[in-house]
């Protein structure tokens, strides 16, 4: 096969990045938009799985937005429905009869959610649930799965320094993951490795008096959807009722995506509270907290949640209709049906070559290793080879397939996928740039 090709160019995106640097740190409104100087990409249009770069580059869009575009970029379904939100008039400080109509689909689709409020980002969320947790149990401490990511406030922006850690001296130092952090919350963040339930037993039965919420991401959306087992999530669930504990599902990824009653329905299991935000409104900013009655109703009885965005008529428009096509459509099928089979064809070119290959998570968000099985949690992440992936990833992008060039992200499907000929371009990219990877491989 001929791998030479002729590179894209992106010189005006390359323009642009020297002039927006002077009014924006990095160039851009978020860190992990910024890909290098000579990489950063600005978007000119995104129509069904497809965006174009302003350099005028297009490209079949396995990001998707980190998961929101779960039907498409400008689907013309949500944004006629959100059109409509428009005429409603923006945000008023008091609330609209749609809240409740959306409130009570969400309710219907997730059996945890006995109670829902609306906030703007997944962020949001995840810090109302928090609070609610330790308002409920007067527990200040929680646990994060190690490798799991639930938005960039301080309580969370922590993580386990495992690289270099002796497992002999105790459980792994905590650092902060930005400058910034008040220290002093450093005590109040502790971590447990997934799927191994000893170790929660373990640090349960060791601070429980000061642990009042488990954060997990059953799936876990930033590091490239390694998936607990479902033995695991059964036995946290009784670990948390034993020792007084608010289990929170982080579903700001899964939600809606992976089932219509998020990966609580696969797994078979219900949170005490859960969150959602990317697949909510097909892109459109809101996002959900909901959970058992009795702690919801803390909400106004003690513990403050609002916000003067939150449930944006458009927002809310655009969130009824996305639910509604997910919940009675044959949307999701259609999506992993399309995830099902692009995997297959990238099975079967990988395969074809001898390389070691395995995915996990689920089709609509799965996650590539080149090794004959996936990691079983963040450690075993840390200690695998992405070199083929980190080398990989910048060939797709010039030839027309956007994935995140950080291993870690999962590949996003959307309904717009599957209605146009992104399967047959995307194999034949792959295939490409799998060749040109390994030729690299071979000359370093």
């Amino acid at each position: 096969m001929n791998t030479h090709l002729q590179r894209r160019s992106l010189a005006r995106s390359n323009a642009h990045f020297r002039k927006a640097v002077t009014a924006l740190p990095l160039g851009v409104s978020s860190n992990f938009r910024y890909w290098g100087a000579d990489r950063t990409l600005y978007v000119q249009e995104g129509r069904g799985g497809r965006i174009t770069d302003i350099d005028g580059n297009e490209y079949v869009d396995y990001r998707m937005g980190y998961g929101p575009g779960i039907l498409g970029y400008a689907d013309p379904r949500v944004d006629g429905a959100a059109r409509e939100g428009m005429e409603v008039g923006g945000v008023f400080a008091l609330s609209t009869e749609r809240e409740y109509e959306v409130a009570r689909r969400i309710s219907r689709m997730v059996p945890a959610a006995e109670l829902v409020r609306f906030s703007n980002s997944g962020t949001e969320a995840v810090m109302a649930a928090l609070r609610l947790a330790r308002a409920y149990t007067g527990k200040d401490a929680h646990i994060v799965v190690e490798g799991g990511y639930h938005g960039i406030f301080d309580s969370v922006l922590w993580y386990a320094e495992i690289e270099d850690w002796d497992p002999t001296q105790g459980e792994p130092p905590v650092e902060a993951d930005s400058e910034g952090i008040p220290a002093i919350l450093k005590r109040l963040a502790h971590f447990t490795p997934l799927n191994d339930a000893n170790y929660l037993e373990d640090l349960l039965k060791k601070h429980h008096a000061d642990i009042g919420a488990f954060l997990i991401e059953p799936m876990m959306g930033n590091c490239c959807s390694i998936t607990a087992s479902r033995e695991y999530v059964q036995a946290a669930r009784e670990l948390c009722d034993r020792f007084d504990v608010i289990m929170i599902v982080d579903e700001v990824k899964t939600g809606f995506r992976v089932a219509r009653g998020g990966v609580q329905e696969l797994m078979g299991f219900k949170a005490d509270l859960c969150t959602f935000a990317k697949a909510v409104a097909n892109g459109y900013p809101i996002s959900v907290v909901a959970g058992r009655e009795d702690i919801m109703r803390q909400v106004g009885e003690g513990v403050v949640h609002g916000g003067t965005y939150t449930c944006h008529s458009v927002s809310l428009a655009a969130a009824e209709k996305t639910l509604e096509i997910l919940d009675e459509t044959d949307a999701l099928e259609t999506i992993a049906d399309y995830g099902t089979r692009l995997q297959a064809g990238i099975g079967g070119i990988l395969a074809a070559r001898d390389i070691p290959h395995s995915f996990v998570g689920h089709p609509s968000m799965g996650g590539l290793f080149f090794h004959p099985t996936p990691p079983a949690d963040y450690r075993d992440w840390l200690d695998s080879d992405y070199t083929f992936y980190d080398t990989m990833a910048p060939e797709l992008h010039e030839l027309g397939v956007l994935c995140e060039p950080d291993s870690r992200e999962p590949w996003f499907i959307c309904e717009a996928h599957a209605k146009d000929d992104s399967l047959a371009h995307t194999l034949q990219a792959f295939e490409t740039a799998v060749d040109l990877t390994l030729e690299k491989l071979r000359v370093a």
